[in-house]
Protein backbone atom coordinates (compact mmCIF):
# COMPACT_ATOMS: atom_id res chain seq x y z
CA UNK A 1 0.00 0.00 0.00
CA UNK A 2 1.54 3.36 -0.90
CA UNK A 3 0.10 6.37 -2.49
CA UNK A 4 -2.78 4.67 -3.74
CA UNK A 5 -4.11 4.75 -0.36
CA UNK A 6 -4.02 8.08 0.47
CA UNK A 7 -5.79 9.36 -2.69
CA UNK A 8 -8.69 6.71 -2.06
CA UNK A 9 -8.90 8.52 1.37
CA UNK A 10 -8.81 12.01 -0.24
CA UNK A 11 -11.91 10.64 -2.74
CA UNK A 12 -13.50 9.30 0.43
CA UNK A 13 -13.08 12.36 2.54
CA UNK A 14 -14.63 14.39 -0.40
CA UNK A 15 -17.95 12.27 -0.91
CA UNK A 16 -18.50 11.69 1.98
CA UNK A 17 -17.86 14.93 4.39
CA UNK A 18 -15.33 13.57 6.60
CA UNK A 19 -12.32 14.71 7.68
CA UNK A 20 -9.24 12.43 6.08
CA UNK A 21 -7.65 12.31 9.61
CA UNK A 22 -10.65 10.33 10.04
CA UNK A 23 -10.57 7.99 7.70
CA UNK A 24 -6.95 7.58 8.68
CA UNK A 25 -7.72 6.50 12.24
CA UNK A 26 -10.05 3.65 10.52
CA UNK A 27 -7.94 2.40 8.43
CA UNK A 28 -5.38 1.85 11.64
CA UNK A 29 -8.05 0.68 13.55
CA UNK A 30 -8.71 -1.72 10.83
CA UNK A 31 -5.26 -3.17 9.85
CA UNK A 32 -4.67 -2.63 13.74
CA UNK A 33 -7.71 -5.38 13.96
CA UNK A 34 -6.81 -7.61 11.08
CA UNK A 35 -3.22 -8.14 12.63
CA UNK A 36 -4.94 -9.39 16.46
CA UNK A 37 -7.06 -11.61 14.79
CA UNK A 38 -3.78 -13.08 12.17
CA UNK A 39 -1.27 -13.11 15.35
CA UNK A 40 -3.42 -13.36 18.54
CA UNK A 41 -1.92 -10.72 20.48
CA UNK A 42 -3.57 -8.07 21.60
CA UNK A 43 -1.18 -5.09 23.68
CA UNK A 44 1.51 -5.26 22.06
CA UNK A 45 0.60 -4.46 18.43
CA UNK A 46 0.81 -0.89 16.97
CA UNK A 47 -0.16 0.16 13.13
CA UNK A 48 1.71 3.56 11.60
CA UNK A 49 0.62 5.30 8.95
CA UNK A 50 2.14 8.18 6.90
CA UNK A 51 -0.13 10.78 5.58
CA UNK A 52 1.79 11.87 3.19
CA UNK A 53 2.65 8.36 1.27
CA UNK A 54 0.45 6.01 2.80
CA UNK A 55 3.17 3.39 3.97
CA UNK A 56 1.92 1.67 6.20
CA UNK A 57 3.98 -0.44 8.99
CA UNK A 58 2.27 -2.92 11.46
CA UNK A 59 4.86 -3.30 14.70
CA UNK A 60 4.93 -6.50 16.95
CA UNK A 61 6.74 -4.90 20.39
CA UNK A 62 8.09 -7.32 22.47
CA UNK A 63 9.75 -7.25 25.84
CA UNK A 64 13.61 -8.90 26.11
CA UNK A 65 14.35 -11.25 28.45
CA UNK A 66 16.38 -13.57 29.67
CA UNK A 67 14.18 -17.18 29.00
CA UNK A 68 11.17 -16.62 26.37
CA UNK A 69 8.04 -18.69 27.66
CA UNK A 70 5.68 -16.39 25.41
CA UNK A 71 7.39 -16.25 22.17
CA UNK A 72 4.45 -13.55 20.93
CA UNK A 73 5.46 -11.44 23.79
CA UNK A 74 8.93 -12.01 24.77
CA UNK A 75 12.10 -11.45 23.05
CA UNK A 76 15.46 -13.60 23.89
CA UNK A 77 18.84 -10.72 24.57
CA UNK A 78 20.33 -12.58 21.66
CA UNK A 79 18.10 -12.58 18.96
CA UNK A 80 17.33 -8.75 19.97
CA UNK A 81 20.61 -7.67 19.94
CA UNK A 82 20.80 -8.48 16.03
CA UNK A 83 18.23 -6.17 15.29
CA UNK A 84 19.44 -3.63 17.65
CA UNK A 85 23.29 -3.84 19.10
CA UNK A 86 21.99 -1.58 22.05
CA UNK A 87 19.36 -3.67 23.52
CA UNK A 88 19.08 -4.64 26.98
CA UNK A 89 17.20 -7.16 29.28
CA UNK A 90 13.97 -5.28 29.94
CA UNK A 91 13.61 -3.21 26.95
CA UNK A 92 11.08 -3.44 24.61
CA UNK A 93 12.12 -4.03 20.63
CA UNK A 94 9.34 -3.45 17.65
CA UNK A 95 9.88 -5.91 14.66
CA UNK A 96 7.70 -4.89 11.41
CA UNK A 97 4.89 -6.89 9.86
CA UNK A 98 4.80 -7.97 6.06
CA UNK A 99 1.31 -6.62 5.56
CA UNK A 100 0.94 -8.84 2.79
CA UNK A 101 1.08 -11.31 5.10
CA UNK A 102 -2.16 -11.08 6.48
CA UNK A 103 -4.04 -13.65 4.56
CA UNK A 104 -7.59 -13.81 3.17
CA UNK A 105 -9.56 -13.82 6.36
CA UNK A 106 -7.44 -10.86 7.99
CA UNK A 107 -8.24 -8.39 4.71
CA UNK A 108 -11.81 -9.49 4.89
CA UNK A 109 -11.59 -8.26 8.85
CA UNK A 110 -9.87 -5.00 7.49
CA UNK A 111 -12.37 -4.01 4.98
CA UNK A 112 -15.32 -4.56 7.28
CA UNK A 113 -13.44 -2.20 10.02
CA UNK A 114 -13.18 0.15 7.32
CA UNK A 115 -16.85 -0.06 6.43
CA UNK A 116 -17.96 0.29 9.78
CA UNK A 117 -15.53 3.32 11.01
CA UNK A 118 -16.74 5.01 7.59
CA UNK A 119 -20.15 4.68 8.24
CA UNK A 120 -20.27 5.36 11.91
CA UNK A 121 -18.16 8.35 10.92
CA UNK A 122 -20.18 9.84 8.37
CA UNK A 123 -23.70 8.98 10.88
CA UNK A 124 -21.59 11.31 13.46
CA UNK A 125 -21.26 14.00 10.51
CA UNK A 126 -24.67 13.97 9.66
CA UNK A 127 -25.73 13.92 13.18
CA UNK A 128 -23.43 16.88 14.12
CA UNK A 129 -24.95 18.65 10.96
CA UNK A 130 -29.00 18.14 11.77
CA UNK A 131 -29.12 18.48 15.09
CA UNK A 132 -28.10 22.21 15.12
CA UNK A 133 -31.50 22.56 12.94
CA UNK A 134 -33.60 20.69 15.00
CA UNK A 135 -37.11 22.40 14.78
CA UNK A 136 -36.52 24.41 12.16
CA UNK A 137 -37.79 24.30 8.12
CA UNK A 138 -36.00 21.33 5.72
CA UNK A 139 -36.43 21.16 2.17
CA UNK A 140 -36.45 17.46 0.72
CA UNK A 141 -37.62 15.37 -2.06
CA UNK A 142 -39.98 12.89 -1.97
CA UNK A 143 -38.48 9.19 -2.44
CA UNK A 144 -40.71 6.79 -1.89
CA UNK A 145 -43.46 5.63 0.67
CA UNK A 146 -42.93 2.85 2.99
CA UNK A 147 -46.19 1.64 4.80
CA UNK A 148 -47.65 4.77 4.24
CA UNK A 149 -44.59 6.92 6.05
CA UNK A 150 -42.83 8.98 3.29
CA UNK A 151 -39.08 8.60 2.80
CA UNK A 152 -37.14 12.35 2.11
CA UNK A 153 -34.25 13.21 0.38
CA UNK A 154 -32.58 15.85 2.49
CA UNK A 155 -29.24 16.03 0.69
CA UNK A 156 -26.70 14.18 2.92
CA UNK A 157 -28.78 11.92 4.37
CA UNK A 158 -32.96 10.44 4.50
CA UNK A 159 -35.69 11.86 6.85
CA UNK A 160 -38.81 10.27 7.47
CA UNK A 161 -42.57 11.55 7.51
CA UNK A 162 -44.57 9.52 9.83
CA UNK A 163 -48.35 9.26 9.15
CA UNK A 164 -48.99 10.59 12.30
CA UNK A 165 -46.75 13.85 11.60
CA UNK A 166 -48.34 14.29 7.92
CA UNK A 167 -51.42 16.36 6.73
CA UNK A 168 -54.62 14.54 6.64
CA UNK A 169 -55.95 13.60 2.86
CA UNK A 170 -52.39 15.07 1.59
CA UNK A 171 -50.45 12.68 -0.95
CA UNK A 172 -47.11 13.08 -2.20
CA UNK A 173 -45.81 11.20 -5.65
CA UNK A 174 -41.88 10.05 -6.23
CA UNK A 175 -39.96 13.46 -7.12
CA UNK A 176 -41.93 15.87 -5.23
CA UNK A 177 -40.44 18.41 -3.47
CA UNK A 178 -41.38 19.37 -0.31
CA UNK A 179 -40.78 21.36 2.91
CA UNK A 180 -41.21 20.11 6.45
CA UNK A 181 -40.70 20.63 9.97
CA UNK A 182 -37.44 19.12 11.36
CA UNK A 183 -39.17 17.47 14.85
CA UNK A 184 -36.47 15.06 15.95
CA UNK A 185 -33.25 13.87 15.12
CA UNK A 186 -32.32 10.80 17.75
CA UNK A 187 -29.04 8.88 17.58
CA UNK A 188 -30.02 4.93 16.74
CA UNK A 189 -27.83 1.57 15.78
CA UNK A 190 -28.79 2.31 12.40
CA UNK A 191 -27.64 5.87 12.19
CA UNK A 192 -29.14 9.26 12.91
CA UNK A 193 -32.86 9.47 12.08
CA UNK A 194 -34.48 12.07 11.40
CA UNK A 195 -38.24 12.40 12.09
CA UNK A 196 -40.25 15.23 9.92
CA UNK A 197 -43.27 16.63 10.36
CA UNK A 198 -45.81 19.01 8.89
CA UNK A 199 -48.64 18.56 10.97
CA UNK A 200 -46.93 20.21 13.86
CA UNK A 201 -48.08 23.50 15.04
CA UNK A 202 -43.97 24.64 15.06
CA UNK A 203 -44.49 24.22 10.94
CA UNK A 204 -46.98 26.91 10.89
CA UNK A 205 -44.74 29.04 12.62
CA UNK A 206 -41.52 29.12 10.72
CA UNK A 207 -43.56 29.14 7.44
CA UNK A 208 -45.11 32.51 8.66
CA UNK A 209 -41.39 33.14 9.85
CA UNK A 210 -39.96 32.78 6.08
CA UNK A 211 -42.84 34.90 4.53
CA UNK A 212 -42.66 38.00 7.07
CA UNK A 213 -39.90 39.45 7.48
CA UNK A 214 -41.46 41.34 10.88
CA UNK A 215 -41.52 37.75 12.12
CA UNK A 216 -38.00 37.05 11.16
CA UNK A 217 -36.48 40.51 12.48
CA UNK A 218 -38.74 39.80 16.04
CA UNK A 219 -40.60 43.04 15.69
CA UNK A 220 -44.01 40.58 15.33
CA UNK A 221 -43.50 37.78 17.80
CA UNK A 222 -45.92 34.99 17.16
CA UNK A 223 -47.35 33.82 20.83
CA UNK A 224 -49.30 30.72 20.17
CA UNK A 225 -50.49 28.73 17.31
CA UNK A 226 -52.83 25.92 17.55
CA UNK A 227 -54.27 23.65 15.01
CA UNK A 228 -56.30 20.83 13.66
CA UNK A 229 -54.03 20.06 10.45
CA UNK A 230 -55.99 20.04 7.10
CA UNK A 231 -59.06 22.31 8.47
CA UNK A 232 -57.87 25.12 10.23
CA UNK A 233 -55.11 27.06 12.19
CA UNK A 234 -55.35 29.65 14.51
CA UNK A 235 -52.24 31.63 15.60
CA UNK A 236 -52.00 34.95 17.92
CA UNK A 237 -49.34 37.56 17.08
CA UNK A 238 -47.97 40.10 18.85
CA UNK A 239 -46.20 43.33 17.85
CA UNK A 240 -43.33 45.13 19.73
CA UNK A 241 -43.31 47.76 17.34
CA UNK A 242 -46.62 50.12 17.92
CA UNK A 243 -46.49 51.34 14.60
CA UNK A 244 -46.38 47.74 13.05
CA UNK A 245 -49.95 46.13 12.71
CA UNK A 246 -49.21 42.27 13.84
CA UNK A 247 -52.00 40.93 11.60
CA UNK A 248 -51.45 43.34 9.07
CA UNK A 249 -47.88 41.93 8.53
CA UNK A 250 -48.65 38.32 8.57
CA UNK A 251 -51.67 38.84 6.16
CA UNK A 252 -49.47 40.87 3.99
CA UNK A 253 -50.03 43.24 0.52
CA UNK A 254 -53.54 41.96 -0.73
CA UNK A 255 -53.13 38.91 1.72
CA UNK A 256 -49.88 37.71 -0.55
CA UNK A 257 -47.99 36.55 2.82
CA UNK A 258 -51.02 34.22 4.39
CA UNK A 259 -51.86 32.91 0.92
CA UNK A 260 -48.49 31.21 0.38
CA UNK A 261 -48.46 30.09 3.69
CA UNK A 262 -52.11 28.66 2.99
CA UNK A 263 -50.85 27.19 0.03
CA UNK A 264 -48.37 25.15 1.68
CA UNK A 265 -50.73 23.95 3.76
CA UNK A 266 -53.28 22.91 0.57
CA UNK A 267 -55.85 25.38 1.48
CA UNK A 268 -55.92 24.92 5.23
CA UNK A 269 -57.76 27.87 6.98
CA UNK A 270 -55.73 30.19 9.17
CA UNK A 271 -57.42 32.46 11.55
CA UNK A 272 -54.81 35.57 12.71
CA UNK A 273 -55.64 36.75 15.96
CA UNK A 274 -53.98 39.39 17.67
CA UNK A 275 -52.91 38.94 21.02
CA UNK A 276 -53.92 40.97 24.17
CA UNK A 277 -53.27 40.67 27.96
CA UNK A 278 -57.19 41.07 28.36
CA UNK A 279 -59.09 37.81 28.60
CA UNK A 280 -61.91 39.25 27.18
CA UNK A 281 -60.68 41.23 24.41
CA UNK A 282 -58.89 38.19 23.55
CA UNK A 283 -61.14 35.20 23.54
CA UNK A 284 -63.50 37.76 21.64
CA UNK A 285 -60.50 37.77 19.11
CA UNK A 286 -60.29 33.94 18.78
CA UNK A 287 -63.99 33.17 18.00
CA UNK A 288 -62.49 35.09 14.65
CA UNK A 289 -64.73 34.96 11.76
CA UNK A 290 -67.61 35.15 14.45
CA UNK A 291 -68.28 38.87 15.77
CA UNK A 292 -68.61 38.74 19.48
CA UNK A 293 -70.92 41.24 21.26
CA UNK A 294 -70.34 40.43 25.13
CA UNK A 295 -67.76 38.15 27.30
CA UNK A 296 -68.14 37.60 31.01
CA UNK A 297 -65.09 35.88 32.62
CA UNK A 298 -64.73 33.89 36.11
CA UNK A 299 -61.43 34.59 36.83
CA UNK A 300 -61.14 31.20 39.68
CA UNK A 301 -62.31 28.80 37.40
CA UNK A 302 -60.79 30.41 33.90
CA UNK A 303 -64.02 30.17 32.27
CA UNK A 304 -65.83 32.50 29.93
CA UNK A 305 -69.42 33.33 28.63
CA UNK A 306 -69.56 34.66 24.80
CA UNK A 307 -72.84 36.19 23.92
CA UNK A 308 -73.29 36.25 20.13
CA UNK A 309 -75.74 37.37 18.03
CA UNK A 310 -78.10 34.39 16.71
CA UNK A 311 -76.96 34.41 13.44
CA UNK A 312 -73.31 34.43 14.18
CA UNK A 313 -73.94 31.19 17.08
CA UNK A 314 -73.28 28.52 13.89
CA UNK A 315 -69.97 30.46 12.86
CA UNK A 316 -69.01 30.49 16.72
CA UNK A 317 -68.93 27.51 17.32
CA UNK A 318 -67.77 26.08 14.47
CA UNK A 319 -68.54 23.01 12.02
CA UNK A 320 -68.44 20.22 14.80
CA UNK A 321 -67.15 22.88 17.76
CA UNK A 322 -64.13 23.33 15.64
CA UNK A 323 -63.96 27.39 16.43
CA UNK A 324 -64.83 27.24 19.73
CA UNK A 325 -62.72 24.46 20.23
CA UNK A 326 -59.59 26.07 19.15
CA UNK A 327 -60.35 29.36 20.71
CA UNK A 328 -60.06 27.38 24.30
CA UNK A 329 -57.02 26.10 23.36
CA UNK A 330 -55.56 29.28 21.88
CA UNK A 331 -56.86 31.33 25.04
CA UNK A 332 -56.33 28.49 27.51
CA UNK A 333 -59.70 29.54 28.81
CA UNK A 334 -62.75 27.33 29.00
CA UNK A 335 -65.35 29.27 26.60
CA UNK A 336 -69.10 28.50 26.45
CA UNK A 337 -71.22 30.04 23.45
CA UNK A 338 -75.03 31.40 23.67
CA UNK A 339 -77.00 33.07 21.43
CA UNK A 340 -78.73 36.74 22.18
CA UNK A 341 -81.93 35.00 22.04
CA UNK A 342 -80.99 32.23 24.98
CA UNK A 343 -79.16 34.86 26.75
CA UNK A 344 -82.32 36.89 27.45
CA UNK A 345 -84.01 34.13 28.08
CA UNK A 346 -82.08 33.27 30.60
CA UNK A 347 -81.63 36.62 31.74
CA UNK A 348 -85.48 36.59 32.25
CA UNK A 349 -85.73 33.49 34.01
CA UNK A 350 -83.63 34.64 36.46
CA UNK A 351 -84.96 37.85 37.25
CA UNK A 352 -88.15 35.85 37.86
CA UNK A 353 -86.57 33.62 39.70
CA UNK A 354 -85.15 36.86 41.72
CA UNK A 355 -88.32 38.27 41.81
CA UNK A 356 -90.03 35.05 43.53
CA UNK A 357 -87.19 34.71 46.11
CA UNK A 358 -87.73 38.27 46.99
CA UNK A 359 -91.15 37.94 47.46
CA UNK A 360 -90.62 34.32 49.11
CA UNK A 361 -88.46 36.57 51.74
CA UNK A 362 -90.62 39.39 52.22
CA UNK A 363 -93.65 36.88 52.89
CA UNK A 364 -91.75 34.66 55.05
CA UNK A 365 -90.52 38.04 57.25
CA UNK A 366 -94.51 38.63 57.69
CA UNK A 367 -95.29 34.96 58.70
CA UNK A 368 -92.42 35.82 61.44
CA UNK A 369 -93.88 39.36 62.51
CA UNK A 370 -97.71 37.35 62.59
CA UNK A 371 -95.77 34.83 64.83
CA UNK A 372 -94.66 36.83 67.35
CA UNK A 373 -97.79 38.98 67.30
CA UNK A 374 -101.05 36.72 67.09
CA UNK A 375 -103.51 38.84 68.76
CA UNK A 376 -102.99 41.30 65.84
CA UNK A 377 -102.91 38.57 63.24
CA UNK A 378 -106.73 37.26 64.27
CA UNK A 379 -108.09 41.15 64.45
CA UNK A 380 -106.47 41.56 61.17
CA UNK A 381 -108.26 38.25 59.80
CA UNK A 382 -111.44 39.47 61.10
CA UNK A 383 -111.26 42.43 59.50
Amino acid sequence: MSRELINVIEQISREKGIKGNVILEAVKAALLSAAKKRYGVTDNLQVEIDAKSGQIQVILIKRIVEEVTNPKEELSLEEARTMDEEADLGDEIGAVIEVGDFGRIAAQAAKQVIFQKVREAEWDAVYKDFIDRQGELVHGVILGQENRNYIVDLGKTEGLLPVKEQIPRETFKRGDRIKAYLLEVKPSAKGPQLILSRSHPNFVSKLFATEVPEIYERIVEIKDVVREPGDRTKISVFSKDTAVDPVGACVGMKGSRVQAVVRELRGEKIDIIPWSEDPRVFIAEALSPAVVDRVGINEEEKSALVVVTDQQLSLAIGKKGQNVRLAAKLSNWKIDIISETDYELKRAKEKEIEISQSMAREMGVEQELANENPESSNEESLT
